[in-house]
């Protein structure tokens, strides 16, 4: 027999997390609040609760990127298959879209979880400082720093650590990552700004959140944004022309030529 601790079902009821689903979570738990529910397997607080949902918020859609671009065109493609299409976007979260949230989380946990914490601003400086340094000498970048468009700071960031802080909720890896930004110019000679991406890992990493999971968070956030996206398709369709203008820009080459 295989066991779950997540849901069950009889021919009366439904349960979900020890709950009865229709009486107990539908109409009462929201959906930010249940997919943390059902990652960690202890309900959140309200305070969790709200940084959860502001980091999903801070992911959920960044206009034309090329994730929500062949959503669209996959739409286009077989609109008889909207599941290939939201595929098709989320396919495209890696190292450049979307998975900068699981790097930074995964690298300021690498640090933290092998130093002994500081106690004030100092001590995260002094922490941040070597650990730029370290970062500078092997040629290795530090995920979160820095943004293509932001170039005076991201938006997101600020107010993913206002909430948190309001909350109570800046701990280790947030902590890490804003002493990152105060020192790097010290060691790289430029100031680079924190991207909202990198805070969200540091923001899902101090929630507790498995670090394994971190990227499928943000593709939970980002399955909104290509639903928002498709949508947009129905009521304005801009897919065949993107298909057309570069069917038009497309020549063929000799071998000798590629």
């Amino acid at each position: 027999m295989y066991e779950t601790a997540l849901g069950a079902s009889t021919p009366e009821t439904i349960t979900l997390l020890g709950q009865d689903l229709a009486r107990d979570v539908m109409g009462s738990v929201g959906f930010g609040e249940l997919a943390f529910w059902l990652a960690t397997q202890r309900r959140p607080s309200r305070g969790e609760t709200r940084v959860f949902e502001a980091v999903l918020a801070a992911l959920a859609d960044h206009g034309f990127t090329p994730t929500a671009i062949v959503s669209r065109l996959t739409f286009l493609s077989a609109p008889d298959s909207v599941q290939g299409a939201l595929a098709a976007g989320l396919l495209g979260g890696g190292s450049r879209f979307l998975g900068v949230t699981e790097d930074a989380g995964r690298f300021l946990h690498a640090v933290v979880s092998a130093a002994e914490l500081p106690a004030d601003d100092d001590g995260w400086d002094a922490l941040a400082l070597e650990t730029v340094h370290v970062q500078a000498q092997g040629k290795a970048r530090i995920p979160g720093l820095g943004h293509h468009m932001h170039k005076n700071g991201d938006p997101r960031t600020a107010r993913l650590f206002e909430i948190a802080a309001e909350e109570g909720l800046i701990g280790p890896h947030l902590s890490l990552f804003a002493a990152i930004g105060r020192v790097h110019p010290r060691v790289l000679g430029k100031t680079l700004p924190l991207n909202g991406a990198g805070t969200c890992g540091a923001a899902l990493a101090d929630l507790g959140l498995p670090l394994e999971l971190l990227r499928g968070f943000a593709l939970l956030a980002r399955t909104a944004g290509l639903i928002g996206q498709l949508a947009e398709e129905l009521r304005n369709p801009v897919a065949n022309d993107i298909f057309l203008s570069v069917d038009t820009n497309t020549r063929s080459v000799t071998p000798s030529e590629e």
